[in-house]
C-alpha cells in the first residue's frame, strides 16, 4: 500500500494526511473547499516546522513530506488509483453516508474504505457500499502526528484480511493499533465521554468550579489535562454529538448530555475552535483563563 486518500482537510484530516505523507505514502487530500485545503496544508507545514525545530525531522524530510501530498476538490479525481481511503469529515451520519456511497462508486473495487469516526457505527456506514467487508474504522487521536493510539473498529462484515492490513498499516505509521468491535462510542469515547459529561454536570450543579474540577483530575488522577480543558480541545459540539450517539444507541439515561453542554453548543461556545468554551482561547498565550461565565462556582441557574 503506497497511495492513500484522506477526505477532509480539517484538524483530523490534515493530521492524518501529514502522518501518512511523513512515512512515505503518496497522499491525496480531498476537501470540497479550496480554502480548507490551503489552510490544511498551511497547518501541516507549521507542524512540520515544529518537528524540524525539535530535531525529530530534517528539513529534507519536511520537503519530501509536503511533496507527497496532492490536493483535490473532487472525490472522483482524488480517489483514483489509491489502495486506502480514510474519511475524516464532520461527525455527521448523513454526510458520512453520502461520502461512502460516493467512495464506493468512484474508487477501485479493491480499495479499503476507512472512517475516522469517533462514534458512528461502521456497520451503518458500510451498509451504503457494495463492499462492507472492506469498510473499517480507523480512529486516530488528536493531535494525529503525536498521539500513538489508533482505534481499529471492525464492522459486522469487516473481513479478517482487511483488519490485518489496517493493523499493519497503523504500525508502519509508528502507531499502536487496538482492535475493537462496532458498538456505540467504541472504547475510547464510551469511557471518555461519560467522564467529561460528569465533569460538566458537576460544574452545572455547582459542586466545584472549572479550575477546581480540572485540578482534581490532573493532580489526583495523573491526567495530562482536566476533562473540561480536554472537552474544549475536542470541541463541545463533537462531545455533544458523541454523547447523543451513546444515548440513542444504548437507550441508557446515564449517557444523556448535561443541559449545560447542550446550551453551550446552541450558544456557539464550542471550545478552542470558537475561541471560548469552559476557558477563553482568544488571548494569544498558553495560560488557561476561565471563561467569564464560569468564574462563579454556582452555575445551577444557567
Amino acid at each position: 500500500m503506497k497511495n492513500v486518500a484522506v477526505i477532509g482537510a480539517g484538524t483530523m484530516g490534515n493530521g492524518i494526511a501529514h502522518t501518512f505523507a511523513q512515512f512515505g505514502y503518496k497522499v491525496s487530500l480531498i476537501d470540497v473547499a479550496q480554502a480548507s485545503l490551503d489552510k490544511g496544508l498551511s497547518t501541516i507545514e507549521k507542524n512540520l516546522d515544529r518537528q524540524v525545530t525539535k530535531g525529530s525531522l530534517t528539513e529534507e524530510d519536511k520537503i519530501q513530506t509536503l511533496a507527497n501530498i496532492t490536493t483535490y476538490t473532487s472525490i472522483q479525481e482524488g480517489v483514483k488509483n489509491v489502495e486506502l481511503v480514510v474519511e475524516a469529515a464532520t461527525e455527521n451520519i448523513d454526510l458520512k453516508l453520502k461520502i461512502f456511497a460516493d467512495l464506493d462508486k468512484f474508487s477501485d473495487a479493491n480499495t479499503i474504505l476507512a472512517s475516522n469516526t469517533s462514534s458512528i457505527s461502521i456497520t451503518k456506514i458500510a451498509s451504503v457500499t457494495s463492499r462492507p467487508d472492506k469498510v473499517i474504522g480507523m480512529h486516530f487521536m488528536n493531535p494525529v502526528p503525536v498521539m500513538k493510539l489508533v482505534e481499529i473498529i471492525r464492522g459486522y462484515s469487516t473481513s479478517d484480511d482487511v483488519t490485518n492490513i489496517i493493523m499493519e498499516t497503523s504500525k508502519k505509521l509508528n502507531k499502536v493499533p487496538v482492535e475493537v468491535n462496532d458498538y456505540p462510542g467504541f472504547i475510547a469515547n464510551r469511557i471518555l465521554m461519560p467522564m467529561i459529561n460528569e465533569a460538566i454536570c458537576s460544574l452545572y450543579e455547582g459542586v466545584a468550579g472549572v479550575e477546581e474540577i480540572d485540578t482534581v483530575m490532573k493532580l489526583g488522577m495523573a491526567h495530562p489535562m482536566g476533562p473540561l480543558q480536554l472537552a474544549d480541545f475536542i470541541g463541545l459540539d463533537v462531545c455533544l454529538a458523541i454523547l447523543e450517539v451513546l444515548h440513542n444507541g444504548f437507550g441508557n439515561p446515564k449517557y444523556a448530555p448535561c443541559p449545560l453542554l447542550v446550551n453551550m453548543v446552541v450558544a456557539g461556545k464550542k471550545g478552542v475552535k470558537s475561541g471560548e468554551g469552559f476557558y477563553s482561547w482568544n488571548h494569544g498565550t498558553k495560560e488557561l483563563i476561565v471563561a467569564d461565565n464560569f468564574k462563579k462556582k454556582t452555575l445551577i441557574s444557567l
